[in-house]
Protein backbone atom coordinates (compact mmCIF):
# COMPACT_ATOMS: atom_id res chain seq x y z
CA UNK A 1 0.00 0.00 0.00
CA UNK A 2 2.76 2.43 0.97
CA UNK A 3 4.69 1.63 -2.19
CA UNK A 4 1.61 2.26 -4.32
CA UNK A 5 1.02 5.65 -2.70
CA UNK A 6 4.63 6.70 -3.27
CA UNK A 7 4.49 5.49 -6.86
CA UNK A 8 1.31 7.43 -7.50
CA UNK A 9 2.81 10.58 -5.95
CA UNK A 10 5.96 10.36 -8.04
CA UNK A 11 3.90 9.75 -11.18
CA UNK A 12 1.69 12.74 -10.39
CA UNK A 13 4.76 14.95 -9.83
CA UNK A 14 6.42 13.86 -13.07
CA UNK A 15 3.21 14.34 -15.03
CA UNK A 16 2.64 17.79 -13.58
CA UNK A 17 6.19 18.87 -14.37
CA UNK A 18 6.19 17.65 -17.96
CA UNK A 19 2.77 19.05 -18.73
CA UNK A 20 3.30 22.43 -17.09
CA UNK A 21 4.02 25.33 -19.46
CA UNK A 22 6.99 26.46 -17.39
CA UNK A 23 8.68 23.07 -17.66
CA UNK A 24 7.97 22.87 -21.38
CA UNK A 25 9.60 26.25 -21.91
CA UNK A 26 12.72 25.45 -19.92
CA UNK A 27 13.24 21.87 -21.08
CA UNK A 28 12.43 22.28 -24.78
CA UNK A 29 13.12 25.87 -25.89
CA UNK A 30 12.26 26.75 -29.45
CA UNK A 31 15.33 26.43 -31.63
CA UNK A 32 15.74 29.58 -33.74
CA UNK A 33 15.97 29.32 -37.52
CA UNK A 34 19.56 29.99 -38.49
CA UNK A 35 19.82 32.22 -41.56
CA UNK A 36 23.01 33.01 -43.45
CA UNK A 37 23.75 35.90 -45.81
CA UNK A 38 26.68 36.18 -48.23
CA UNK A 39 27.82 39.63 -49.36
CA UNK A 40 29.94 40.33 -52.42
CA UNK A 41 31.59 43.48 -51.03
CA UNK A 42 32.36 44.82 -47.56
CA UNK A 43 29.43 46.25 -45.64
CA UNK A 44 29.59 50.00 -46.24
CA UNK A 45 27.35 52.93 -45.35
CA UNK A 46 25.48 52.79 -48.66
CA UNK A 47 25.21 50.64 -51.76
CA UNK A 48 24.11 47.18 -52.87
CA UNK A 49 25.36 45.31 -49.82
CA UNK A 50 24.10 48.01 -47.44
CA UNK A 51 20.54 47.40 -48.64
CA UNK A 52 20.85 43.65 -48.02
CA UNK A 53 22.38 44.23 -44.61
CA UNK A 54 19.46 46.52 -43.76
CA UNK A 55 17.16 43.72 -44.92
CA UNK A 56 18.91 41.24 -42.63
CA UNK A 57 18.34 43.61 -39.73
CA UNK A 58 14.70 43.93 -40.77
CA UNK A 59 14.36 40.13 -40.48
CA UNK A 60 15.85 40.26 -36.99
CA UNK A 61 13.51 43.08 -35.97
CA UNK A 62 10.42 41.36 -37.36
CA UNK A 63 11.06 37.82 -36.12
CA UNK A 64 13.16 38.35 -32.99
CA UNK A 65 14.17 35.19 -31.12
CA UNK A 66 12.60 32.98 -33.79
CA UNK A 67 15.66 33.55 -35.99
CA UNK A 68 19.40 33.84 -35.65
CA UNK A 69 21.06 35.58 -38.58
CA UNK A 70 24.69 35.86 -39.60
CA UNK A 71 26.59 37.18 -42.60
CA UNK A 72 29.92 36.87 -44.35
CA UNK A 73 31.10 39.96 -46.23
CA UNK A 74 33.49 40.65 -49.11
CA UNK A 75 33.16 37.19 -50.67
CA UNK A 76 34.45 36.94 -54.23
CA UNK A 77 32.24 35.27 -56.80
CA UNK A 78 33.41 31.78 -57.78
CA UNK A 79 35.34 29.29 -55.65
CA UNK A 80 35.39 31.52 -52.57
CA UNK A 81 31.63 31.88 -52.72
CA UNK A 82 31.09 28.12 -52.91
CA UNK A 83 33.34 27.58 -49.90
CA UNK A 84 31.52 30.20 -47.82
CA UNK A 85 28.04 29.01 -48.81
CA UNK A 86 29.02 25.42 -48.00
CA UNK A 87 30.41 26.49 -44.62
CA UNK A 88 27.16 28.27 -43.76
CA UNK A 89 25.17 25.14 -44.64
CA UNK A 90 27.49 22.95 -42.55
CA UNK A 91 27.09 25.35 -39.62
CA UNK A 92 23.36 24.60 -39.51
CA UNK A 93 21.91 27.54 -41.41
CA UNK A 94 18.63 26.31 -42.90
CA UNK A 95 18.00 29.39 -45.05
CA UNK A 96 20.81 31.05 -47.00
CA UNK A 97 20.54 34.23 -49.07
CA UNK A 98 23.14 34.71 -51.82
CA UNK A 99 22.55 38.19 -53.32
CA UNK A 100 24.89 38.44 -56.28
CA UNK A 101 24.58 37.16 -59.85
CA UNK A 102 27.96 35.44 -59.66
CA UNK A 103 26.80 33.41 -56.66
CA UNK A 104 24.21 31.54 -58.73
CA UNK A 105 26.38 28.61 -59.83
CA UNK A 106 28.07 28.14 -56.42
CA UNK A 107 24.61 28.20 -54.81
CA UNK A 108 23.34 25.52 -57.17
CA UNK A 109 26.36 23.30 -56.44
CA UNK A 110 26.00 23.54 -52.66
CA UNK A 111 22.21 23.12 -52.80
CA UNK A 112 22.62 19.66 -54.35
CA UNK A 113 24.57 18.51 -51.30
CA UNK A 114 22.19 20.07 -48.74
CA UNK A 115 18.63 19.23 -49.82
CA UNK A 116 17.24 20.17 -46.39
CA UNK A 117 18.58 23.73 -46.65
CA UNK A 118 16.62 26.46 -48.47
CA UNK A 119 18.55 28.84 -50.71
CA UNK A 120 17.52 32.22 -52.12
CA UNK A 121 19.56 33.13 -55.21
CA UNK A 122 19.03 36.87 -55.53
CA UNK A 123 19.57 38.08 -59.14
CA UNK A 124 20.11 34.47 -60.25
CA UNK A 125 17.75 32.62 -62.57
CA UNK A 126 18.37 28.90 -61.99
CA UNK A 127 15.86 27.00 -59.84
CA UNK A 128 15.95 23.74 -57.88
CA UNK A 129 13.55 22.18 -55.37
CA UNK A 130 15.46 23.94 -52.57
CA UNK A 131 16.62 27.01 -54.56
CA UNK A 132 14.36 29.98 -55.25
CA UNK A 133 15.27 33.07 -57.23
CA UNK A 134 14.37 36.70 -56.70
CA UNK A 135 15.17 39.90 -58.49
CA UNK A 136 13.87 43.43 -58.75
CA UNK A 137 12.83 45.47 -61.76
CA UNK A 138 15.62 47.98 -61.28
CA UNK A 139 14.95 49.34 -64.74
CA UNK A 140 11.68 50.87 -63.52
CA UNK A 141 13.59 53.08 -61.12
CA UNK A 142 16.19 53.83 -63.79
CA UNK A 143 13.51 55.14 -66.15
CA UNK A 144 12.21 57.48 -63.45
CA UNK A 145 15.72 58.68 -62.64
CA UNK A 146 16.19 59.37 -66.34
CA UNK A 147 13.21 61.72 -66.26
CA UNK A 148 14.85 63.70 -63.46
CA UNK A 149 18.18 63.75 -65.31
CA UNK A 150 16.52 64.83 -68.56
CA UNK A 151 14.84 67.76 -66.82
CA UNK A 152 17.97 68.86 -64.93
CA UNK A 153 20.81 68.51 -67.45
CA UNK A 154 22.21 71.67 -69.05
CA UNK A 155 24.64 69.96 -71.44
CA UNK A 156 22.21 67.24 -72.62
CA UNK A 157 24.90 64.70 -71.81
CA UNK A 158 24.70 62.14 -69.03
CA UNK A 159 27.38 59.66 -68.05
CA UNK A 160 26.90 56.07 -66.91
CA UNK A 161 29.53 54.07 -64.99
CA UNK A 162 28.69 50.40 -65.54
CA UNK A 163 30.02 47.19 -64.04
CA UNK A 164 29.46 44.30 -66.45
CA UNK A 165 27.36 44.09 -69.65
CA UNK A 166 24.84 41.61 -68.27
CA UNK A 167 21.13 42.04 -69.13
CA UNK A 168 20.33 43.66 -65.78
CA UNK A 169 22.86 46.44 -66.43
CA UNK A 170 21.79 46.90 -70.05
CA UNK A 171 18.17 47.17 -68.92
CA UNK A 172 19.17 49.98 -66.57
CA UNK A 173 21.17 51.93 -69.14
CA UNK A 174 18.41 51.63 -71.73
CA UNK A 175 15.59 52.52 -69.35
CA UNK A 176 17.55 55.51 -68.03
CA UNK A 177 18.15 56.73 -71.58
CA UNK A 178 14.52 56.23 -72.58
CA UNK A 179 13.34 58.09 -69.49
CA UNK A 180 15.77 60.92 -70.15
CA UNK A 181 14.79 61.26 -73.81
CA UNK A 182 11.08 61.07 -73.01
CA UNK A 183 11.39 64.62 -71.63
CA UNK A 184 14.53 65.73 -73.46
CA UNK A 185 14.84 64.22 -76.98
CA UNK A 186 18.31 65.76 -77.44
CA UNK A 187 19.80 63.94 -74.46
CA UNK A 188 22.65 61.46 -74.90
CA UNK A 189 24.22 58.97 -72.50
CA UNK A 190 27.90 58.00 -72.53
CA UNK A 191 28.86 54.65 -70.97
CA UNK A 192 32.13 53.57 -69.37
CA UNK A 193 32.48 49.82 -68.70
CA UNK A 194 34.60 48.81 -65.70
CA UNK A 195 34.19 45.02 -65.70
CA UNK A 196 34.18 45.34 -61.92
CA UNK A 197 31.34 45.56 -59.42
CA UNK A 198 33.34 47.19 -56.66
CA UNK A 199 36.48 49.21 -57.28
CA UNK A 200 36.11 52.72 -55.79
CA UNK A 201 39.24 54.22 -57.43
CA UNK A 202 38.20 52.98 -60.89
CA UNK A 203 34.62 54.12 -60.31
CA UNK A 204 35.84 57.59 -59.38
CA UNK A 205 38.20 57.80 -62.37
CA UNK A 206 35.40 56.78 -64.74
CA UNK A 207 33.09 59.46 -63.36
CA UNK A 208 35.80 62.10 -63.67
CA UNK A 209 36.44 61.07 -67.29
CA UNK A 210 32.73 61.41 -68.08
CA UNK A 211 32.60 64.87 -66.50
CA UNK A 212 35.56 65.82 -68.67
CA UNK A 213 33.51 64.71 -71.69
CA UNK A 214 30.78 67.28 -70.96
CA UNK A 215 28.47 65.11 -68.83
CA UNK A 216 26.88 67.18 -66.09
CA UNK A 217 24.91 64.31 -64.54
CA UNK A 218 26.06 60.74 -64.00
CA UNK A 219 24.43 57.44 -63.06
CA UNK A 220 26.17 54.21 -62.15
CA UNK A 221 25.77 50.47 -61.66
CA UNK A 222 28.61 49.60 -59.31
CA UNK A 223 28.88 48.86 -55.62
CA UNK A 224 30.43 51.88 -53.89
CA UNK A 225 29.65 55.56 -53.36
CA UNK A 226 32.70 56.73 -55.33
CA UNK A 227 30.71 58.14 -58.25
CA UNK A 228 28.57 60.21 -55.90
CA UNK A 229 31.65 61.56 -54.14
CA UNK A 230 33.20 62.47 -57.50
CA UNK A 231 30.08 64.41 -58.51
CA UNK A 232 30.11 66.26 -55.20
CA UNK A 233 33.78 67.12 -55.68
CA UNK A 234 33.27 68.41 -59.21
CA UNK A 235 30.04 70.30 -58.54
CA UNK A 236 28.08 68.02 -60.89
CA UNK A 237 24.86 66.03 -60.48
CA UNK A 238 24.44 62.31 -59.85
CA UNK A 239 21.79 59.61 -59.47
CA UNK A 240 22.22 57.56 -56.30
CA UNK A 241 21.77 53.83 -56.72
CA UNK A 242 20.92 51.06 -54.26
CA UNK A 243 20.73 53.53 -51.32
CA UNK A 244 20.03 57.14 -50.50
CA UNK A 245 23.49 58.76 -50.71
CA UNK A 246 22.78 62.36 -49.71
CA UNK A 247 25.18 61.95 -46.79
CA UNK A 248 28.01 61.43 -49.29
CA UNK A 249 26.80 63.88 -51.92
CA UNK A 250 24.47 66.40 -50.28
CA UNK A 251 24.72 68.90 -53.14
CA UNK A 252 25.15 66.48 -56.04
CA UNK A 253 22.35 63.97 -55.52
CA UNK A 254 19.33 64.51 -57.76
CA UNK A 255 17.35 61.44 -56.73
CA UNK A 256 17.97 57.92 -55.43
CA UNK A 257 16.84 54.61 -56.87
CA UNK A 258 16.65 52.41 -53.78
CA UNK A 259 16.17 48.67 -53.38
CA UNK A 260 13.91 47.45 -50.59
CA UNK A 261 14.61 43.82 -49.61
CA UNK A 262 13.42 43.69 -46.00
CA UNK A 263 9.83 42.72 -46.75
CA UNK A 264 10.77 39.93 -49.13
CA UNK A 265 13.45 38.47 -46.84
CA UNK A 266 11.12 38.51 -43.85
CA UNK A 267 8.35 36.83 -45.86
CA UNK A 268 10.69 34.05 -46.97
CA UNK A 269 12.00 33.47 -43.45
CA UNK A 270 8.43 33.21 -42.18
CA UNK A 271 7.69 30.66 -44.89
CA UNK A 272 10.55 28.45 -43.69
CA UNK A 273 9.35 28.78 -40.10
CA UNK A 274 5.76 27.79 -40.89
CA UNK A 275 6.69 25.12 -43.44
CA UNK A 276 5.18 26.87 -46.46
CA UNK A 277 8.45 27.73 -48.28
CA UNK A 278 8.45 26.73 -51.93
CA UNK A 279 10.88 27.26 -54.75
CA UNK A 280 9.86 29.84 -57.30
CA UNK A 281 10.81 33.03 -59.08
CA UNK A 282 9.92 36.54 -57.91
CA UNK A 283 10.56 39.61 -60.05
CA UNK A 284 9.11 42.58 -58.24
CA UNK A 285 9.33 46.29 -58.88
CA UNK A 286 7.68 49.54 -57.93
CA UNK A 287 4.26 47.91 -57.55
CA UNK A 288 5.58 45.31 -55.09
CA UNK A 289 7.56 47.86 -53.09
CA UNK A 290 10.95 46.39 -54.04
CA UNK A 291 12.03 49.49 -55.98
CA UNK A 292 11.46 53.06 -54.89
CA UNK A 293 12.53 56.42 -56.28
CA UNK A 294 12.74 59.44 -54.00
CA UNK A 295 15.22 61.15 -51.65
CA UNK A 296 15.45 64.16 -53.95
CA UNK A 297 18.31 66.60 -53.63
CA UNK A 298 17.83 70.24 -52.75
CA UNK A 299 18.49 71.39 -56.33
CA UNK A 300 15.52 69.52 -57.79
CA UNK A 301 12.48 71.80 -58.29
CA UNK A 302 9.20 70.63 -56.86
CA UNK A 303 7.70 70.43 -60.35
CA UNK A 304 10.34 67.88 -61.35
CA UNK A 305 9.85 65.93 -58.13
CA UNK A 306 6.10 65.85 -58.67
CA UNK A 307 6.57 64.68 -62.27
CA UNK A 308 8.86 61.82 -61.26
CA UNK A 309 6.58 60.71 -58.44
CA UNK A 310 3.54 60.86 -60.74
CA UNK A 311 5.29 58.60 -63.24
CA UNK A 312 6.23 56.28 -60.38
CA UNK A 313 2.54 56.00 -59.55
CA UNK A 314 1.83 55.28 -63.22
CA UNK A 315 4.32 52.40 -63.20
CA UNK A 316 2.78 51.00 -60.01
CA UNK A 317 -0.66 51.17 -61.62
CA UNK A 318 0.52 49.50 -64.84
CA UNK A 319 -0.10 52.62 -66.93
CA UNK A 320 3.58 53.10 -67.80
CA UNK A 321 6.01 50.45 -69.02
CA UNK A 322 9.56 51.64 -69.77
CA UNK A 323 9.96 49.13 -72.60
CA UNK A 324 6.72 49.92 -74.44
CA UNK A 325 6.87 51.83 -77.73
CA UNK A 326 3.96 54.24 -77.93
CA UNK A 327 4.62 57.01 -80.46
CA UNK A 328 7.28 55.41 -82.66
CA UNK A 329 9.59 52.45 -83.11
CA UNK A 330 12.37 52.14 -80.55
CA UNK A 331 15.75 51.51 -82.19
CA UNK A 332 19.08 50.42 -80.84
CA UNK A 333 22.13 52.63 -81.28
CA UNK A 334 23.02 50.79 -84.49
CA UNK A 335 19.69 51.66 -86.10
CA UNK A 336 17.84 48.36 -85.74
CA UNK A 337 14.21 48.32 -84.55
CA UNK A 338 14.14 46.62 -81.14
CA UNK A 339 10.59 47.55 -80.09
CA UNK A 340 8.05 48.14 -82.85
CA UNK A 341 5.55 50.96 -82.46
CA UNK A 342 2.66 49.80 -80.29
CA UNK A 343 4.58 46.78 -78.96
CA UNK A 344 5.93 46.01 -75.52
CA UNK A 345 8.83 43.76 -74.59
CA UNK A 346 7.91 40.59 -72.72
CA UNK A 347 9.68 39.66 -69.51
CA UNK A 348 11.61 37.02 -71.43
CA UNK A 349 12.84 39.62 -73.92
CA UNK A 350 13.81 42.03 -71.16
CA UNK A 351 15.73 39.31 -69.35
CA UNK A 352 17.70 38.55 -72.53
CA UNK A 353 18.46 42.17 -73.43
CA UNK A 354 21.77 42.47 -75.28
CA UNK A 355 21.57 45.85 -77.01
CA UNK A 356 21.95 49.55 -76.25
CA UNK A 357 19.17 51.92 -77.18
CA UNK A 358 19.43 54.90 -79.52
CA UNK A 359 20.95 57.82 -77.65
CA UNK A 360 23.57 55.74 -75.88
CA UNK A 361 27.13 56.45 -76.97
CA UNK A 362 29.05 53.24 -76.53
CA UNK A 363 28.95 49.55 -77.31
CA UNK A 364 28.07 46.42 -75.39
CA UNK A 365 31.49 45.50 -74.00
CA UNK A 366 32.30 41.78 -74.24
Amino acid sequence: MYKNLVGRAVLAWVTACFLSPAFAQTSAPQVPLKIGFVYVTPVTDAGWVRQHEDARKAVDAALGARVKTTYVENVAEGADAERVIRDLAQQGNKLIFTPSFGYMEPTMKVAKDFPDVKFESVTGYKLAPNVATANARYYEGRYLAGIAAGRMTKTNVAGYVAGFPIPEVLQGINAFTLGMRSVNPNAKVSVVWLNEWFDPPKERDAAMALFNQNADVVAFHTGSTAVMAAAQERGKMAIAYHSDMRRIAPDAQLVAVTHQWGGYYTQRAKAVLDGSWKSGNVWGGVKEGMIRVGDFGTKVPKAVQDEVLARQNDIAAGKLQPFRALAADVRDNEGHVVIAKGAQLSDEQILKMNWLVEGVQGRVSR
